[in-house]
């Protein structure tokens, strides 16, 4: 899935700014999600409040912001972010995130975070894959924000099963106690930056993690947000 420099990703016409690498058209065409729950991202009927399923068991951070379900065309991207080897699509993937970010504090008075925090992986999948595609993330989001960004705050101390492969609970089961905080965060509003949120167990346990060592606040962005 190469792509000729300053071409959009998507439509392949040419860019205004080559860094952008997904055009204006493109973009816009996206779904933006609406009618979510502010915490949860899941579909609520009042966007502005939490959800029913927030108000009976509340997820231990306090805001969730995706940009798009994981439906064409975004969800193609992201797989060949992760499994293709197509590291350059991080920062346009990160672009979309940014645009996400703003447009939830605009329209939800969603707070300013000090710190970004990206989703460790386990050393040998992150040497078999060449990087974490997390990480790629935040390192141009960090910039763009101006927050604090650190790939070594959080390890991922012991090898998972593969997430998507199991069921809900048999994922909060592999991840109890997978991660260490490596770095202070007291006070700190953190988000923590991942590409696809699905049950919401990894985010859920690293922002347990950092609220039990000190830290604020915990949100969450992602690229894609579902079920």
């Amino acid at each position: 899935m190469l792509t000729v420099p300053g071409l959009c990703w998507l439509c392949r016409m040419p860019l205004a700014l080559g860094g952008w690498g997904i055009c204006s058209v493109c973009t816009r065409s996206l779904q933006w999600r609406i009618g979510i729950c502010p915490q949860c991202g899941l579909p609520a009927t009042n966007p502005a409040l939490p959800c029913g399923r927030c108000l009976k068991k509340s997820p231990p951070w306090s805001a969730m912001v995706a940009v798009d379900d994981y439906v064409p065309p975004l969800n193609r991207l992201i797989h060949a972010l992760k499994f293709s080897g197509q590291s350059s699509l991080a920062q346009p993937l990160a672009r979309l995130l940014l645009l996400a970010v703003l447009q939830a504090r605009r329209q939800r008075a969603l707070p300013k975070i000090d710190m970004v925090v990206s989703v460790p992986l386990y050393r040998r999948r992150h040497w078999r894959r060449g990087y974490n595609q997390s990480d790629l993330l935040c390192r141009p989001l960090a910039r763009w924000l101006g927050c604090r960004y650190d790939a070594r705050a959080l390890t991922r101390v012991h090898a998972t099963a593969i997430q998507h492969q199991l069921s809900a609970r048999l994922r909060k089961r592999n991840l109890k106690n997978a991660f260490r905080l490596e770095l202070p965060v007291d006070g700190l509003h953190i988000a923590i930056v991942d590409d696809v949120v699905t049950t919401g167990s990894t985010v859920a346990e690293l922002s347990r993690l950092l609220l039990q060592s000190g830290a604020a606040s915990v949100q969450v962005w992602c690229l894609c947000r579902t079920l």
